[in-house]
């Protein structure tokens, strides 16, 4: 069974996230609340892909990111950002950084789970 580590310091968004991935997705389901943490546990517990919010206060997500393809243990994990910020214009934040895709936020908890499988090339959760 995947497992995906979650990254999100909204404590509600987490929590939604967590219960998507895990009850509809059926995958294991680790969680962080700050890009630090998510680092430790990446390390650690080398999930099968990351889900990494944008905006977070200390670290962002795309800090947090360049932390994790920096390292050699984490670098191989595909990483889905999370973000509440569409901008509209020709540029976006994470122009130029090899993540595995980007979901908007907010999301249908239903949906999410099949979004994040199509990203990673998974099989669609109740397949």
């Amino acid at each position: 069974m995947p497992s995906v580590l979650v990254v999100d310091d909204d404590d509600d968004v987490r929590m939604v996230t967590c219960i998507s991935l895990s009850k509809v997705g059926g995958w294991d389901v680790l969680e962080a609340s700050r890009g630090r943490e998510a680092l430790e546990l990446a390390a650690s517990a080398r999930p099968d892909a990351i889900l990494l919010d944008l905006m977070m206060p200390d670290m962002d997500g795309i800090t947090t990111f360049r932390l994790l393809q920096d390292d050699p243990v984490t670098r191989d994990i595909p990483v889905i950002l999370l973000t509440a910020k569409s901008r509209v214009g020709p540029t976006q934040p994470w122009d130029g950084l090899a993540v595995t895709g980007v979901l908007a936020k907010p999301f249908s908890p239903m949906e999410l789970p099949g979004d994040v499988a199509a990203l990673l090339g998974w099989s669609a959760p109740g397949a």
